[in-house]
């Protein structure tokens, strides 16, 4: 059974940190490569950041590198995303993802599994 659920996201100010999490079914977590999207109102749907869960290497798009951390607890199925130094630019729905094509950031249109999203929302 395909399942993933993400949470923890919420309101915060300018400067302050959110952890999000996402918890897999069985099957998906043994997915080879995760990801984290988000997509902001009115935009179009944008890698954040990929883990190979194998061998934990990860990758970060410009916009976040340095200010977000993606990494897998393998125990709990789960993918977590911890984000410092918001900016009220990184307002959006945060989506986790599995099973891709390829292991990107580039393209949301080859990863096949995805959760529902959890809104982060950053204010000045």
């Amino acid at each position: 059974q395909v399942q993933l659920v993400e949470s923890g996201g919420g309101s915060v100010q300018a400067g302050g940190s959110l952890r999000l999490s996402c918890a897999a079914s069985v099957y998906t977590y043994s997915s080879y490569c995760m990801g984290w999207f988000r997509q902001a109102p009115g935009k179009e749907r944008k890698g954040v950041a990929v883990i190979y869960t194998g061998g934990g290497s990860t990758y970060y798009a410009d916009s976040v590198k340095g200010r977000f951390t993606i990494s897998q607890d393998n125990a709990k199925n789960t993918l977590y995303l911890q984000m410092n130094s918001l900016k009220p630019e990184d307002t959006a729905v945060y989506y986790c993802a599995a099973e891709p094509k390829l292991c990107t950031v580039l393209d949301n249109n080859v990863w096949r599994y995805w959760g529902q999203g959890t809104q982060v929302t950053v204010s000045s």
